[in-house]
This record gives C-alpha cells, sequence and structure tokens, in this order.
C-alpha cells in the first residue's frame, strides 16, 4: 500500500484538470469566489484532520478537492486575464490598417494569411476593434511580407465562427484565449504602408523579429528543397505547415504519421537528444575533461538553451510549448542527478501547464502528447518490474532491441491517444502501426540528426549540405505514407464519441497508468466502455447552420445529403466527418420536384420534407411554404422569419432562432422529435457570442498570438 501512496501526488494535475473541467462544462460565469470557497474549507480538513492512519482517507479526499479548487480557480483568473474585444458582426468591405505579426504561405493556388495586430478602422470604434485579427489573402505582394511591416487593405471581418454543430469544436473559445476577435479575406490586394525595418521597437519587438527570422529560415528550405518535401522539412523545422499540400495532409493522416508533422514531443525530446548524446560524445573525446568533469551536468545545461531555441524557432506553438516544458524538467533532473524521465516528471509538467494555460485541458494535442508519453512510461515500469536482468550481444540484438522498442513505443502510443483521435477527430488509422515502424526510426535516425546540423550551418549559408540528405528521408516518409494511405480501409470515420464516453476512457486510461499494483486492472473496463460509446451515439439526422444557408440531412444509408455541395467548407467538412461519412461519399441533395432513393428527404422549389419513424420536419426557404408545412410537419426548421405564421406548429426554428443559437442539429425517432442547439449546450459565458451581446474592453497583449495548431483549428477564412 505504501508503493500507492508514493504515487498520489501524480494524481495533482488530474484533479487539477477536474476543477477546469467543472469550470468549462458550467452554463454561465461562475462568481469569483466560486474556486476559493472549496479551497478554504478543504484547507480546513486538512488543518483539523489528526495526522493518524484512520485520517489519511479524508486528508487524501481534501487534497482532491484543494487540487480541483486551485484548476477551478486558475481557470476563472486566466479567462478574465485574456479578456479582449470581439468583432459583433459582419462588417465590410472596410477599410483598415495594421501591424503584421504573422504571415503565413498556403499550398500552391490558395494564396496565404496575415494575423495583425494594432488595427485601426473609421468604421470600427476603438474600444471595439479587436486585438488580433486574421486575414485570407489571395495572394501575397511581389515583396512578400514580414511581420513588423504596416499594411492597409480593405476586408470582409466577420467574429471567429461558432461551432458548426452541437458538441462540435468551438472556435470562439480557442479563439477567445488567443485575442483573436476577427477574422475575414482581404478584397483586392494588401499595400505596405511601412517597413519592419522603418519603425520603432516597441513592445512585442522580440517576438516579431523571431517571427521574421522563422519566416526567412522557412523560404531558405523551401527554396533549397522545392515542393512538399521542401513543405514538410520546413514543418519540421520551423514549425510552418501551411506549404504541405493537401494530398500530402490527407496520406500522412490516413497512414497514421500527422503527428509527425506537429513538432511536439518527439521533436523537441530527439533534438535535446541529440544535442545531449552529441555534445556528450564530443566531449568524451577528450579525455581529461572526461575523467575530471561532470560533462554529463555540461550537456544537459546546453541542451537546455539550445533546445529552448529550436523550441522558439518552431513558433512556440502550444504543443511546442508542453514539450519543452517536459524535456527541460527532464534535463534538469539530470543536473540533479535524479531519474530523468519518470511518471513524477511528467506529472509536474501537466501541473505546471494546466497553471498557466488551463485551456489546454480542453486541446486535442494536449490530451494526446499526455497520454501517449503516460502510457510509455507505464508500460516500461511494467517492463521494468517483470523482466529479468539479461544482456544483448552483437550489433543484431541492438538492432532488434531498437525495432522492438519502435514497435512497442507505436503500438502504445497508438492505443493510447485512439479514445482522443475519435471523439476529436472521428478517425481511427488501421495501419499506423506499420507506417510508424518505418517512418518513426527514419524520422529519429535520419530527418532530425540532418536537420539539427543544417541549423548550425545556416549562419554560414551552407545549410544545403544538410538539407539536400534530409530531403531523402523526407520523401521517404511522405511515399510510406502515400502507400500506407492507399491500403485498403487506412482510414477508417468512426462515430463521433460523446463526451462522457471520453471521460469514462480517460479516467480508465489514468487508473491503468497511475498506479501500481494489480488493481489497477480496474481501469480497463471504463476504459472499454469509453471506447464503445461511439457506437450508442446517433448522428443526427438533420443539420442546419447558424445562417440557415447550408441542411444537411441523414439518408435512409446513413450516408448525408448536403444542400450546397461546395459553399461553407468548414461546416460541410465537420458534418460529413461528424457523421462518419467521407468527403467523397456523400450523397447529393434532390432537385425540386425529385426525392432520394428511399424517398425520405423529398424536395420542391420552396424547400424539403423530411419523413422518418412517420413524423415529418420542413425545411422551409420559401415564405409561400410555411401555411402547408405548418399544418402537416411536427417540426418546421425555417430560413425565413415563421413565428407568426407557424402559431399552430408544434416546433419552429426559425431565422431568427438561427442567428441567436447558431447551428442547430435535429433527431428524428420513433418516440419523438430531439433538438439540439449550439449556443443552448455552450451556456453564457465570455466566449459565447450573441447578438445583442456587448464585449469587454480591451486587455493589451505583451506577445503576438502563436501559430495555431492545425489539428485544433477549426475556424477559417473562406
Amino acid at each position: 500500500m505504501s508503493e500507492e501512496q508514493d504515487r498520489l501526488a501524480l494524481w495533482l494535475p488530474v484533479f487539477l484538470g477536474v476543477g477546469i473541467g467543472i469550470y468549462f462544462a458550467l452554463s454561465s460565469e461562475p462568481a469569483w469566489w466560486t474556486g476559493a470557497l472549496p479551497l478554504v474549507l478543504a484547507g480546513g480538513v486538512m488543518a483539523a484532520a489528526p495526522m493518524t492512519s484512520q485520517a489519511g482517507l479524508g486528508r487524501v479526499a481534501a487534497s482532491a478537492l484543494i487540487a480541483a479548487a486551485i484548476g477551478f480557480a486558475a481557470a476563472q483568473v486566466r479567462t478574465a486575464s485574456v479578456a479582449a474585444p470581439v468583432l459583433e458582426q459582419k462588417t465590410g468591405p472596410v477599410s483598415l490598417n495594421g501591424r503584421v505579426v504573422l504571415v503565413e504561405t498556403l499550398p500552391a493556388g490558395e494564396g496565404a494569411r496575415i494575423t495583425l495586430e494594432r488595427v485601426r478602422s473609421s468604421l470600427i470604434a476603438p474600444e471595439r476593434t479587436p486585438e488580433y485579427v486574421r486575414l485570407r489573402l489571395k495572394r501575397l505582394p511581389a515583396e512578400s511580407l514580414v511581420p513588423g511591416d504596416w499594411i492597409a487593405a480593405r476586408a470582409m471581418l466577420s467574429p471567429p465562427p461558432a461551432p458548426s454543430a452541437p458538441g462540435a469544436f468551438d472556435f470562439q473559445r480557442h479563439a477567445y484565449f488567443r485575442s483573436l476577435g476577427a477574422v475575414g479575406f482581404v478584397v483586392g490586394g494588401v499595400t505596405r504602408t511601412a517597413r519592419a525595418e522603418d519603425g520603432p521597437g516597441g513592445e512585442g519587438e522580440f517576438w516579431r523579429g523571431l517571427e521574421r527570422l522563422r519566416q526567412d529560415l522557412t523560404l531558405r528550405i523551401r527554396t533549397t528543397l522545392p515542393g512538399s518535401g521542401g513543405a514538410v522539412a520546413a514543418a519540421l523545422m520551423t514549425g510552418d505547415r501551411s506549404a504541405i499540400p493537401a494530398s500530402v495532409n490527407t496520406a500522412m493522416r490516413d497512414s497514421g504519421l500527422v503527428h509527425l508533422l506537429s513538432i511536439s514531443g518527439l521533436h523537441v525530446g530527439l533534438v535535446a537528444a541529440i544535442l545531449f548524446v552529441g555534445l556528450r560524445a564530443v566531449l568524451a573525446l577528450v579525455p581529461p575533461l572526461a575523467l575530471n568533469f561532470p560533462i554529463k551536468k555540461w550537456t544537459a545545461a546546453v541542451a537546455i538553451p539550445g533546445t529552448l531555441a529550436y523550441a522558439a524557432l518552431a513558433g512556440m506553438a502550444a504543443p511546442t510549448q508542453r514539450s519543452f516544458i517536459m524535456v527541460g524538467l527532464v534535463m534538469v533532473a539530470v543536473l540533479a542527478d535524479r531519474r530523468a524521465l519518470t511518471m513524477r516528471t511528467l506529472a509536474w509538467a501537466a501541473a505546471a501547464i494546466l497553471l498557466v494555460q488551463p485551456e489546454s485541458l480542453l486541446n486535442p494535442g494536449f490530451q494526446m502528447s499526455f497520454a501517449a508519453v503516460a502510457a510509455l512510461i507505464a508500460v516500461y515500469e511494467w517492463k521494468g518490474e517483470i523482466q529479468t536482468p539479461s544482456e544483448r550481444s552483437g550489433w543484431a540484438g541492438n538492432l532488434v532491441g531498437v525495432f522492438v522498442a519502435v514497435a512497442v513505443s507505436s503500438l502504445v502510443a497508438t492505443a493510447a491517444t485512439t479514445p482522443f483521435a475519435v471523439y476529436h477527430f472521428n478517425r481511427f488509422a488501421v495501419y499506423g502501426l506499420a507506417a510508424n515502424m518505418i517512418a518513426v526510426p527514419l524520422t529519429s535516425f535520419w530527418i532530425m540528426p540532418w536537420a539539427v546540423l543544417a541549423f548550425a550551418l545556416m549562419p554560414f549559408g551552407l545549410e544545403a549540405l544538410a538539407l539536400r540528405p534530409m530531403g531523402f528521408g523526407v520523401d521517404a516518409v511522405i511515399a510510406v505514407a502515400e502507400a500506407v494511405a492507399d491500403w485498403p480501409g487506412a482510414g477508417i470515420l468512426a462515430p463521433a464519441m460523446p463526451l462522457w464516453g471520453l471521460g469514462l476512457a480517460t479516467a480508465g486510461g489514468l487508473w491503468l497508468c497511475l498506479m501500481r499494483r494489480n488493481w489497477r486492472l480496474a481501469g480497463v473496463a471504463p476504459l472499454i466502455a469509453g471506447l464503445g460509446s461511439a457506437l450508442l451515439t446517433a448522428p443526427p439526422d438533420i443539420l442546419v447552420d447558424g445562417e440557415g444557408r447550408l441542411l444537411a440531412v441523414r439518408t435512409a444509408d446513413g450516408s448525408l445529403a448536403v444542400s450546397v455541395p461546395r459553399g461553407n467548407r468548414l461546416s460541410r467538412e465537420a458534418w460529413l466527418r461528424l457523421s462518419g461519412v467521407e468527403e467523397g461519399e456523400a450523397a447529393a441533395w434532390p432537385r425540386p420536384g425529385e426525392a432520394d432513393d428511399a424517398g425520405r428527404l423529398r424536395c420542391d422549389r420552396m424547400g424539403c420534407v423530411v419523413r422518418a419513424h412517420g413524423r415529418a420536419v420542413a425545411l422551409v426557404r420559401d415564405r409561400g411554404a410555411l401555411i402547408e408545412d405548418c399544418a402537416r410537419a411536427e417540426l418546421v426548421v425555417s430560413t425565413v422569419p415563421a413565428k407568426r405564421l407557424c402559431a399552430g406548429a408544434a416546433a419552429v426554428i426559425d431565422r431568427g432562432d438561427l442567428r441567436a443559437k447558431g447551428a442547430h442539429a435535429v433527431w428524428i425517432g420513433a418516440d419523438g422529435i430531439t433538438v439540439k442547439a449550439v449556443n443552448d449546450e455552450r451556456g453564457n459565458r465570455p466566449w459565447v457570442l450573441r447578438p445583442s451581446e456587448r464585449y469587454p474592453r480591451r486587455a493589451p497583449a505583451t506577445a503576438p498570438p502563436t501559430p495555431v495548431d492545425e489539428s485544433e483549428d477549426d475556424g477559417g477564412e473562406e
């Protein structure tokens, strides 16, 4: 039992997460004292409880309550500290001026994306002007923009988009914690009004200079390695994934290799290991140093700033920050003569991140990275318990050991991250183990060492000597991804997993990883139950976006018919994913006067009618259809005002409801019709935008927003 008591501290980030999760699950913003009250009560219990074994359970419960209260309070403080103006409604075309803080070049033919700060426009009051604005450009100026440039442009602006369906990714919340208050697209061109080097330095100049350096390095990499290989190499070295072609992204996703494109634990850990092992090997060649000085600690001390420099050049996105904290703690453990990588180290890293950025708990990157590392540590702890000491001899044995370790690590990491991949992305890479068996060793032992050498050669203009051999490895990884993605059933879409299912799976996985005795196997049951919950969830029968311009209906064979095949790309893709339907497998929307094959969906020029389980739902686009549809349908979904004309209908969702509550989902069952709206589930929180809402005052930011991790970006500009 004492062995389990020694591991109680590992539950600190878990209960911090519980408090943070409770905060984000609330339907309204809590009072300031909500987090402080349980903290005081639990502290009182801790102080009053006697230091006896009988009181141990009470002290453990009080400690858990204290951790949850701290997590809750940290989320409250964070939410208040990042409050900034958000655009209230669609505006434009509007003339604006601003300073560039981020430039993202998109794949060929898709233009670019820029983020501006200090935005000014005559049509937007200064107190209502967003802190940051992100714009889509069809093309960059002939002379590329760099962070620090001042520009003028005409643009269409919108508030950050709401979730595309109940339970979908909340880009408004994501943008709120990055002070991103508007998105849009440029009408016409962009004019540079001042160059970065001509203006004063001022606040944030370090970050803008770092972003300029990052942009310059990215350009040099892509110039040396043109095409998709250069785009992937830039993603591995500077974190800029914007130029990777869609076909390569799809292949990496379906083959289970997409994690290689996001700079996280693998990349940061490899850079630290290369610096640590490489420098230590060099110092070991000098016997007076190796025999008389602690070169292991020296190399650990050098690896920390070296890894920080790599993380900074990679953009310091959220996954990179998490990984650097973890690697930094490992190197500090080496300096302190402690075991480098332990579950305790992981727990402190998770706790530090949750206290500083509580919203990270909701981030799929945070969830998946810590789940993978925790599972790997737990497996190797278990391996150390059951394995008898043995010595491998010869290079063949060592080589077999390396590949066995890669296979086991890939299998464990895949299993640990599967619940989160299914919940967030509704996708599972069937052959991910096979692809990782080749791609991970290739990345570890060929691509990343050349990347580190390329960084070292860049000050001398000799980076091509390292980038070209690195490119051979990158091309090989892309070839592996494309080959595996072509295998039958490589990437399968899974039904949407409910939140309670993810909670069960997470609780089971934590119990398996954090406990040591045989009773940890009790975590298997909730883990399996959580994964199985996806099979109990029925996708919506009808989906309507918040503007009433896009509708979707689930067909009798389980496919999804979308009213507009090309418009509103983000909502369409999200709906197909939530319904478990591939992009190319969507059903055709019936033409006026026609119906789908099963007669479930029938349309005319004024709208459509969906029939299922003996019930009818009318989808109205023209006011002239309301009188008839309101009389015969149990639910009327209208893109025009309908409440007055449909007073006798059982239920009505009209344009006013869509604008106020956002996208709606409808389930038609034998026992009735269920309706859910996006804003009904999100409640009244600071990041939830409503038409009549007034927004908080500007809160100055000290650094530009970090580049968005593509795995979590579900909002954008047309």
